[in-house]
């Protein structure tokens, strides 16, 4: 995610922050200190936002922990105002173990907070009139949190935690991508009503409503990402890969990669040794950046990016879809399972040509 930067990384996840989160920080302790409460007050309060996050942290390394033991990496995850968001490479096809991995994060907020009143032997009331922000010390509000935390995220709003217990129910009785559309529906349309209520009601909770923003796009996108895959589902890698392309030679200068980008529609572009074997990827925006730093005279050697993931033409493009998603190449090569040569290029434009092909076909078909 554009704008995060790392922080630490634990059995191969990392953790990242992104530069929004430290505005919050900053935001949370001006408020407290300007409002009059000194700066003690402000310290404490941006204290308890960092244990709130770390709670986070947590939250997400429950659902990392459950995808790893299905075989499923996690190569981030990413903090932001408004919560964590864990990048998995994909999410179980089977209903059990969705719900496994989805109900693992709050799972891990109950346990803080039982071990938060285990240890302090904190008595929480909770009243009509229950001020979180007022009531109670430190330790109180931070169990006080990872109980609202586990109910939040337990509401059926697709892609929460509680929407994805949803869709794995909906899923043990009708088929993946049809539960997928009516999880990520549901979702939308709590989404829409929390909006209008707020909007109605003269309510406006400036994060609610960012909130119930990123649940609709999010719900969306996913719902989207779920109909191509069905769409994939009997395809091949070789039947939308990029065949006609063009490369480049270590030794060769940013001058003659602009020559290219600039005859053609291609925008990436491999670099290949002199036998034909695939060295890493020189990307447009690589190369627009580097051209700018270095000059049109530097070689490509020291500009192009690795890209270790690689498929097979015969693979199956579902899985090939997987495997470009997960990697930090906008295009990954397809190489020959034999002799491992470059025989081809996945992208994303070229797939979701080849899928309007077929639509287009199908229709006329039909």
């Amino acid at each position: 995610m554009k704008w995060s930067f790392r922080l630490f990384s634990v059995v191969g996840t990392e953790v990242r922050v992104h530069a929004t989160f430290l505005l919050l920080l900053l935001f949370v302790a001006s408020q407290s200190y300007f409002s009059g409460q000194g700066h003690l007050v402000a310290l404490e309060s941006t204290l308890f936002i960092i244990a709130i996050f770390t709670c986070v942290v947590l939250h997400e390394f429950g659902h990392v922990t459950a995808a790893r033991g299905y075989g499923i990496r996690t190569p981030d995850i990413t903090l932001l105002p408004i919560g964590g968001v864990a990048r998995l490479e994909r999410m179980p096809r089977k209903p059990s173990e969705e719900l496994v991995v989805a109900i693992c994060g709050p799972l891990v907020n109950v346990i803080i907070a039982a071990g938060i009143w285990l240890a302090f032997g904190i008595d929480a009331v909770f009243h009509p009139g229950y001020d979180f922000l007022k009531s109670g010390d430190f330790f109180e509000k931070l169990m006080v949190w990872n109980i609202f935390m586990v109910v939040f995220n337990l509401i059926p709003a697709f892609p929460m935690d509680g929407g994805r217990v949803l869709r794995a129910f909906f899923a043990m009785f009708m088929e993946y991508g049809a539960a997928t559309r009516r999880a990520a529906s549901i979702g939308q349309g709590i989404a829409m009503l929390v909006a209008i209520f707020m909007l109605l009601s003269h309510t406006f909770q400036p994060m609610l409503l960012l909130i119930c923003f990123f649940i609709f796009m999010a719900a969306g996108q996913e719902a989207a990402t779920v109909t191509q895959q069905e769409a994939t589902r009997n395809l091949r890698v070789q039947d939308a890969m990029l065949t006609d392309f063009r490369s480049l030679p270590p030794d060769a200068t940013l001058r003659e990669a602009v020559v290219l980008l600039l005859a053609g529609s291609q925008q990436d572009f491999p670099v290949l040794d002199a036998g034909g074997g695939m060295q890493g990827m020189l990307t447009r925006h690589d190369l627009i950046s580097a051209l700018a730093e270095k000059g049109p005279s530097h070689p490509v050697s020291d500009v192009m990016r690795p890209c270790p993931a690689s498929v097979q033409p015969v693979g199956g493009l579902t899985e090939g879809l997987d495997t470009l998603n997960a990697s930090d190449c906008p295009a990954i090569p397809v190489l020959d399972p034999i002799s491992g040569r470059l025989v081809g290029l996945l992208t994303a434009e070229n797939v979701g040509e080849t899928l309007m092909v077929r639509a287009a076909l199908m229709k006329l078909r039909a």
